[in-house]
């Protein structure tokens, strides 16, 4: 049998893991909430950002005279602790949880809590010197921590994401120079259209990824926009005057963020919009790229009776019975991610729309959709660059037979032998595989040289 102490809450004694930093209230969520089987230290970014809060707190409440110095000093160092790292683990309540973030908050008061103690020497559960609630948790509500805590957590996570995405454009730049004198012929609905450049290809690709970069840092200036000091439904009850003003500034100054206390606390507590246009913007970077993933899986596609373009990297068996198959694993994960992105989306929407009156209750749905959301699009970007777009190759000989015999050319004589016969040449070309330069240049409609200098396929491209 695992040693416990008794520990209590409202409701009555608790038992207790005996070395757990957790306490009584944190024991019945992990209880009540065995859901998705992830506690809230899957995120470390939500640990640091609930650490720091915490920490503003009590550096607030010292300020304004509501906390000891002795107490609020030794419940900044067990917040700093955790910001930096340490007792994660330490934070077990399942993502998915009722009660709209409460028992993710009893979760860092608790070990916070135990943690100072610790710090002074005594054992877990002496509330008497340091209590989760009187001391760690003064002057705040989990209507106010959570959220903050969550904009603060995606704060960090968007940093990281736009970093790695930048990395996978600039990829994607580097390879559109290094294909920009391989001429290919476009294609749109999947029908052969007009020449073009593979490094315009892979340039558009790197163009639109900085077009989603700007709209995922767009997001970050109104994550900016906190409630903390609204306590339970933005009234400020039990937060003594002068303790917003002052826990946003110890929070900015902690996080190094440009935060600042909501015009109305009210609304302010009840309302998810931003959640959703950074769900939005999300989603947004995350189709396109799997949008990308899809063009390189047809374009590499073969290889032998494929498109047979490109040739990715080759980073597994691809199967387990047809020896020597390799399939595009890796724009098939950034795929599957995507997919997993937008269906969140839906998740955040319903949410959003479901949070009644003054509070909205499923926030913890809402966190936990973004935070894997900007979690797995990161990792994605990384593992595209680095398993695949870095190594990828061109058949620079399969586009130029390609491009030599393309019937799409005609396109480009159309100025000076007109639609209706250009189009007749190209059916009579298709239909009898014979050559459109003998057939213009047999009619007298263009000289020779003259053909070749309207078809020259690089000039064709747009390309300087």
């Amino acid at each position: 049998m695992t040693a416990t102490r008794t520990e209590h809450d409202s409701l009555g004694p608790v038992e207790v893991p005996a070395d757990a930093y957790w306490g009584a209230n944190t024991q019945r969520a992990v209880e009540n909430f065995p859901i998705s089987g992830r506690g809230i230290g899957t995120y470390p970014e939500l640990v640091t950002a609930l650490a720091l809060v915490k920490q503003a707190a009590a550096r607030a409440n010292a300020e304004i005279g509501v906390l000891e110095p002795s107490v609020a000093s030794v419940i900044d160092e067990a917040c700093q602790d955790i910001a930096e790292g340490a007792l994660h683990d330490q934070f077990v309540v399942d993502l998915i949880q009722g009660g709209a973030g409460t028992s993710t908050n009893m979760n860092a008061n608790e070990v916070i809590a135990n943690r100072a103690l610790e710090r002074l020497g005594l054992p877990r559960g002496r509330y008497d010197v340091i209590h989760p609630l009187d001391h760690v948790n003064r002057s705040q509500s989990t209507n106010d921590v959570y959220p903050t805590a969550v904009k603060v957590a995606l704060t960090i996570g968007l940093r990281r994401l736009i970093a790695e995405h930048a990395l996978l454009a600039a990829a994607f730049r580097a390879k559109g120079v290094e294909f920009r004198d391989h001429v290919k012929i476009g294609r749109t609905q999947l029908q052969d259209a007009v020449p073009m450049t593979l490094g315009q290809e892979f340039t558009a690709f790197a163009v639109t990824m900085d077009e989603d970069n700007l709209r995922l840092t767009e997001t970050i200036p109104l994550l900016g926009e906190i409630n903390l000091g609204a306590t339970a439904i933005g009234t400020g009850i039990t937060a003594s005057p002068g303790y917003a003003a002052a826990v946003v500034r110890h929070l900015a100054a902690l996080t190094g963020l440009p935060l600042v206390t909501a015009t109305d606390l009210i609304e302010a507590t009840s309302d998810t919009g931003v959640f959703m246009l950074v769900s939005a913007a999300l989603k947004r970077a995350a189709i396109k790229l799997s949008k990308i993933s899809s063009d390189l899986r047809l374009l590499s596609s073969g290889p032998q009776f494929g498109f047979g373009e490109l040739h990715l990297p080759p980073r597994q068996a691809g199967s387990s019975i047809m020896p020597g198959k390799v399939n595009p694993v890796i724009p098939e994960v950034v795929n599957q991610v995507a997919f997993a992105i937008a269906g969140a989306d839906v998740s955040i929407t319903m949410a959003a729309d479901n949070g009644q009156l003054q509070l909205n209750a499923f926030e913890p749905v809402i966190a936990n959709a973004l935070l894997q959301g900007l979690t797995w699009l990161t990792n994605a970007c990384r593992t595209l660059r680095v398993n695949c777009v870095d190594g990828i190759q061109a058949d620079a000989e399969l586009l130029r037979t390609r491009v030599a015999s393309s019937v799409g050319l005609v396109t480009a004589l159309t100025p000076r032998i007109g639609y209706t016969t250009a189009a007749q040449i190209a059916h009579e070309a298709l239909e009898t595989g014979g050559d459109v330069r003998a057939a213009i240049v047999g009619r007298g409609l263009l000289t020779a040289e003259e053909y070749d200098a309207i078809t020259d396929p690089r000039a064709l491209t747009g390309a300087r």
